[in-house]
């Protein structure tokens, strides 16, 4: 059989984007999934849309935070409930591509490797392509990782029989780099990367990669309190990481 892939979606007054983000997933090639969508006190019709889809899919979970706790307890809800051989993430605003799966489960089953992610495309609130493509980086340390933030989440894949549950550090931004920071630690291997593309991000005003400052303070805090460096190394790192990613990384994004 198969193995079970769980993906989390946390969400956040998502309506506008929910529905597509969902069906990105209904419309997977590779069928053995759970998908677990964390509400976050959502204020909007974000709870109505879902439940249509909750209604008609027994694999579609709903789980509903009491009061708003932020993206990283919100995604841990979902991963601590999750029964999947595998932990793949996808935001409530992005979308995957129907081969994402069947793809990535066949590229981690053949490369017996512990996490996995792919390249991936860019598109703006409305949907629109901004002809973007990230190319993944075919391996990547955690040395390399380091540096800057290589992985996007939800390209992102680990093997939970190897590493056990990654739990997501509680901090505001940039949990996700500090979390698969951690999986690659544990696992002792390199990264590896899928060259094609698997997935689409939504590039929105308040999105990380739209922001330079906010960027730069959030990585910094990764560093300080998301792996516990001291200022100065924090510092030290920050300074690699910015040229990392304005000299070394930029070469990755490829006009298409």
């Amino acid at each position: 059989m198969k193995p079970l892939v769980s993906i989390i979606t946390p969400m956040f007054n998502s309506e506008d984007f929910i529905s597509e983000t969902i069906n990105s997933v209904i419309s997977q090639t590779y069928t053995n999934w759970e998908l677990f969508l964390i509400d976050d006190c959502s204020t909007d019709k974000t709870l109505q849309i879902v439940n249509q889809f909750v209604s008609q899919y027994p694999n579609i979970k709903l789980l509903k935070n009491d009061t708003n706790l932020g993206a990283a307890i919100t995604r841990n809800k979902g991963i601590e409930v999750s029964q999947g051989k595998y932990i793949a993430f996808l935001d409530a605003d992005d979308l995957w591509k129907p081969q994402k799966l069947q793809h990535q489960i066949a590229f981690m089953e053949t490369q017996n490797c512990d996490v996995s992610f792919s390249s991936y495309e860019q598109m703006n609130e409305t949907g629109k392509p901004l002809n973007k493509l990230i190319k993944a980086l075919r391996e990547l340390t955690y040395q390399k990782y380091l540096k800057s933030n290589y992985i996007g989440n939800l390209t992102g894949m680990y093997n939970v029989e190897v590493l056990g549950k990654i739990m997501v550090p509680n901090l505001r931004k940039r949990q996700d780099w500090a979390m698969w920071l951690m999986a690659i630690k544990k696992s002792g291997k390199p990264a590896k990367g899928i060259q094609e593309s698997l997935a689409v991000y939504r590039v929105r005003k308040d999105s990380m990669s739209s922001n330079k400052i906010n960027l730069i303070k959030y990585n910094y805090w990764v560093y300080r309190k998301g792996l516990g460096f001291s200022t100065l190394k924090s510092v030290f790192y920050m300074l690699g990481f910015l040229y990392e990613h304005f000299f070394v990384k930029s070469k990755l994004v490829i006009k298409v």
